[in-house]
């Protein structure tokens, strides 16, 4: 792989990269965290405080790493990455629950992490962090997949074995849902 260019990499599925990973190279893993690291920051930066965000997307890509020895392909990467970061932030919110902290962090711990963030623009962000910690986990998900990780309809209702239109039904009743928690 070494000697491969950028854009035969690029090319080279998730699944050919993870049987590179497990046949000792390295670098195979380098271009799976190349791939998903934006998708997975910016999942975790929709649902934990934005102290915690790289922490914990940090945690995740220690998680893969450690397991990806192990991941048979049952399901496609992308899947089962997602199911890993769903539960490495539920793992957050245990941990940060035993500990009796907050699970919102106070705007002035965080006003000097998000440079030209007004303090409503995080005010908001808390609340919209808030509103989504209360949704069913499928409005939550649907959200998620769709704003979070940008994928397009036709992509999240074959990730989760629905049709087009009842996918799009979810999103509009997760919608729904998250501006009536938003309105309380």
């Amino acid at each position: 792989m070494e000697n491969i260019s950028k854009s035969v990499i690029q090319e080279i599925s998730d699944d050919a990269l993870i049987a590179e990973f497990k046949g000792g190279n390295e670098q195979a893993f380098d271009e799976l965290y190349r791939r998903h690291l934006l998708s997975v920051y910016k999942r975790v930066r929709y649902v934990i405080p934005e102290n915690d965000v790289e922490d914990v997307t940090q945690e995740i890509f220690i998680a893969v790493l450690k397991s990806l020895s192990t991941f048979r392909g049952d399901s496609q990467f992308g899947t089962w990455l997602r199911t890993l970061t769903n539960y490495k932030v539920a793992e957050f919110y245990r941990k940060r629950t035993r500990k009796r902290e907050p699970l919102v962090v106070p705007l002035s711990e965080i006003s000097g992490r998000m440079e030209g963030a007004t303090p409503k623009m995080l005010e908001e962000r808390i609340f919209l962090q808030s509103a989504l910690q209360k949704l069913p986990e499928n409005y939550r998900e649907i959200i998620l997949l769709r704003l979070a990780e940008d994928l397009q309809f036709n992509e999240i209702a074959e990730i989760t074995n629905q049709n087009l239109e009842a996918t799009k039904s979810l999103f509009r009743r997760a919608i729904t849902a998250l501006r009536n928690q938003l309105d309380e």
